[in-house]
């Protein structure tokens, strides 16, 4: 089973990492490829650029087996819609390999609004992350979008089509707080891997408001 991951990543930080690591050997995954947005559809525009943020990404993934920086929808013009990125996987996977699309139950709940939705369960199951211990809404998973199942085998089983719930620590981070903390001269370490912050300092990312866009 490969996973996969998107997002802005402006910058990545534990709060992606963590969460993505245990969904990977939980539900035992060959990869995660984490794939930076180039058009995000639901928000604005990243402030930083789509080279600097894959950068950061190849930075934080760099010696993790199994993670992956997979720059796909940075070389596509347009919105980044995520069913289009999943029919890449196809077209280089085949039918049959089960790709695993991984996100929080924020994104969940507002699954229906996301281009072409229903089609996202023809191509991948869906691995939900959530805080241990929360109630993991499923009215999404019991409708069109597809079956919820809490076996790990089902979904190596068959490639798509299947929801599974999967708690998580999930970190109080974010980027829009780490970039607020890099303009105000703050240090975000320990929030971000040490490589990646030493890129951001290299490069001078976040140093303005420029860089307030996105989480």
């Amino acid at each position: 089973m490969i996973g996969i991951l998107g997002g802005t990543f402006d910058p990545i930080h534990f709060g992606h990492l963590r969460p993505a690591l245990e969904v990977q050997q939980h539900l035992g995954l060959e990869r995660v490829h984490f794939v930076p947005c180039h058009v995000p559809p639901h928000r604005a525009s990243p402030g930083t650029s789509g080279e600097d943020r894959l950068a950061m990404v190849e930075r934080a993934v760099a010696g993790v087996e199994g993670f992956v920086a997979d720059r796909r929808e940075l070389d596509r013009t347009g919105p980044s819609y995520t069913v289009d990125t999943l029919l890449t996987f196809r077209r280089e996977l085949g039918d049959d390999v089960p790709l695993v699309l991984i996100m929080g139950m924020d994104a969940f709940a507002g699954l229906s609004s996301w281009h072409r939705w229903e089609t996202l369960f023809e191509l991948a199951h869906v691995a939900v992350s959530h805080r241990p211990g929360s109630p993991a809404s499923r009215d999404l998973g019991d409708g069109p979008g597809g079956a919820v199942t809490d076996d790990p085998a089902v979904l190596r089983a068959s490639p798509a089509g299947r929801v599974y719930f999967q708690p998580v620590t999930q970190l109080d981070i974010s980027a829009t707080a780490i970039r607020a903390q890099l303009r105000e001269g703050t240090s975000p370490r320990f929030l971000l891997p040490g490589a990646v912050e030493r890129y951001i300092q290299e490069r001078g990312l976040y140093r303005s408001a420029a860089g307030n866009a996105s989480i």
